[in-house]
């Protein structure tokens, strides 16, 4: 039985920028045939798929058209759903219609999934319309990098004379060419144009000149090198505060995140919504006990217990998902009460259908105890937690007269070796924040990157962290007020 194939297109760079169609697609991939130029956060969404990068510059071979042709053809023809992952727009200068053309011939199902092409995203992204009421009427998409001896070579003297705005593709390396062609063919030399580089990713860059300069801007000498378009026409003259991507307050900032895998994304979402270039290295994982014996033997004496204690969301799940795989309901903890260290560990529970009767003011483990001491005294307490960590909660409950049964429902890991790469950009001091959310990373980050760690700035989540930071011998740049991954970001960009 032969499978099917789904075109994407990927946008051009910014991964929230696919459509949801996309995604659906990826999510059903069995391989993912992607470009380099892909934003690899977009793979997160084939976490099951074999992944297969058809060559990125610089780092690997460049596939040609026809090796890709053929792997996806051969994939398709083994049964599997192969998901085409391309840069842009799958219709608009990325062969899109070569490789369809393969798979109708091959009586191979497909389907098209349109992307954000890079000149429209611009035009978005840049401050620069690429249509305007008062300047261009008409826009026309170019590609500066045309197929040697095709007989539909561009009349570069229309196009000099076309009445609108023009976005050149692949100009870079032929920047020489196709603007002389322009000028000769009657556009002015002095008409305003813009070099976007790197579109919609943190780090775009954007180049205002004018058809004239262009040439000389591209220059190998120039250092502006793809994936770049270029904007020639009235609206590249607009005013610059039109530009709202430069103005965020973290716009260009490289930030790592180091929370464990699954549990990253919504501070990376955060400090991209500001403007960040989130970078991902999980500094500690989060894994199922080695023996749910103990875990088990609390949850056959819940009746006994007056308050059970979550000090975070991952106790919530594997505590909780454990009684459910042992065949019983939330109706276990219907008779005593349930205290949550903070607002997103009391949403956990939420999830579950269950409301803390006790969360504190400020989501740390001395004002957790504060807050649960006077109503402890002789009641039967039941503290989940991690393999590691501070005793503090357990030693105030026992001091306030409290009975207190401690139970390992995860373990929590040292990460070891950091992603090459990302170790090489904190060596080069290439990454601006690092950001800290408890002592545990503290502690594996030292581990992971050693004195290359003083080439960052640290973002600490709470006075805790940053005790353990200060005593590891690193300083702190800045520390949350408020003890939750939306302060952890609001103190980054106020620095």
């Amino acid at each position: 039985m032969l499978g099917h194939v789904y075109l994407i297109g990927a946008g051009p760079g910014d991964p929230q920028l696919i459509t949801l169609r996309g995604v659906q697609c990826l999510k059903k991939a069995d391989v993912v045939l992607y470009d380099g130029l892909v934003n690899p956060q977009l793979l997160v969404h084939a976490a099951d798929a074999e992944l297969v990068c058809v060559g990125k510059h610089g780092q690997q071979r460049i596939w040609t058209q026809d090796e890709i042709q053929e792997e996806m053809l051969r994939m398709a023809r083994q049964g599997r759903i192969v998901a085409r992952l391309k840069g842009g727009d799958p219709a608009v200068f990325a062969r899109g219609a070569e490789e369809t053309a393969a798979l109708s011939e091959a009586g191979i199902s497909f389907e098209v999934v349109p992307g954000i092409t890079a000149a429209l995203a611009a035009g978005s992204f840049t401050g620069i319309p690429i249509t305007h009421r008062h300047h261009a009427s008409a826009v026309a998409l170019v590609t500066g990098h045309q197929k040697d001896n095709d007989a539909t070579d561009l009349d570069w003297n229309a196009l000099a004379k076309f009445p609108g705005t023009l976005v050149i593709y692949m100009g870079v390396t032929t920047a020489q060419t196709w603007t002389q062609a322009l000028i000769d063919g009657g556009k002015p030399a002095d008409t305003p144009a813009a070099i976007v580089r790197r579109c919609t990713w943190s780090d775009q860059q954007v180049f205002r000149c004018t058809l004239g300069e262009i040439a000389l801007r591209l220059s190998p000498a120039s250092k502006i090198r793809p994936p770049a378009i270029v904007i020639v026409g009235p609206v590249a003259d607009l005013p610059e505060q039109l530009d709202w991507f430069d103005h965020r307050p973290l716009s260009g900032q490289r930030i790592l995140v180091t929370r464990p895998d699954g549990q990253a994304g919504e501070l990376g979402d955060a400090l991209r919504e500001l403007g960040a270039d989130p970078l991902y290295q999980p500094a500690i994982e989060i894994v199922p006990p080695p023996d749910w014996s103990d875990v088990d033997a609390t949850i056959s004496q819940l009746g006994e217990v007056d308050w059970i204690v979550f000090s975070s969301r991952n106790g919530v799940q594997f505590y909780l998902d454990r009684i459910l795989r042992l065949g019983h309901d939330m109706r276990l903890l219907g008779g005593g009460q349930i205290a949550a260290v903070g607002d997103r560990t009391a949403e956990a529970l939420q999830g579950y259908g269950l409301r803390a009767d006790l969360v504190p003011a400020d989501f740390e483990a001395e004002s957790l105890a504060a807050s649960l001491s006077p109503q402890a005294a002789g009641k039967q307490v039941l503290s989940v937690r991690a393999s590691r960590g501070r005793d503090v909660l357990r030693q105030h409950l026992a001091d306030a007269g409290a009975s207190v049964r401690e139970v390992v429902a995860y373990q929590n890991r040292d990460v070891i070796d950091a992603d090459a790469k990302i170790r090489q950009q904190m060596a080069d001091g290439q990454i601006d924040w690092t950001t800290v959310t408890s002592s545990a990373i503290a502690r594996s980050l030292v581990q992971m990157f050693g004195e290359s760690l003083h080439q960052t700035k640290l973002a600490s989540l709470s006075p805790v962290t940053s005790q353990t930071l200060k005593g590891l011998g690193f300083s702190v740049a800045c520390e949350a007020e408020h003890y939750t991954i939306d302060g952890l970001v609001k103190a980054i960009a106020q620095v």
